[in-house]
């Protein structure tokens, strides 16, 4: 039986070496930012408390990330103007006035 050597003591190439770590970091951060994305969805649809809790993440993507608002800017204020009729509007506004809710003063 034989055994295999790490990646730091095969006899492959230093440059080889370097080149696979360099890849696993990359796919590692990759990973990671998409670990990250997935638990923001995840959270953002209970806030949003509109049943979305169990729904798939393209869903929650569909119904409250892509939005379909005209932006408007005047004297350094942004303003999302969504259409009238637009279903989850109330989860979505719900979700907005949670995130940039003032922060709750704290105990002394």
């Amino acid at each position: 039986q034989t055994q295999r050597s790490p990646l730091w003591l095969s006899t492959a190439s230093p440059g080889s070496v370097e080149e696979n770590t360099n890849s696993a970091v990359r796919n590692l951060r990759g990973s990671s930012l998409a670990v990250i994305a997935f638990n923001l969805t995840r959270a953002a649809a209970v806030t949003a408390g509109t049943g979305l809790a169990r729904a798939t993440t393209a869903t929650i993507r569909r119904k409250l990330i892509n939005i379909p608002a005209r932006t408007a800017s005047s004297a350094r204020r942004i303003t999302l103007h969504l259409p009238e009729n637009w279903p989850w509007e109330t989860g979505w506004a719900h979700l907005f006035d949670h995130a940039f809710a003032p922060p709750s003063p704290t105990p002394t």
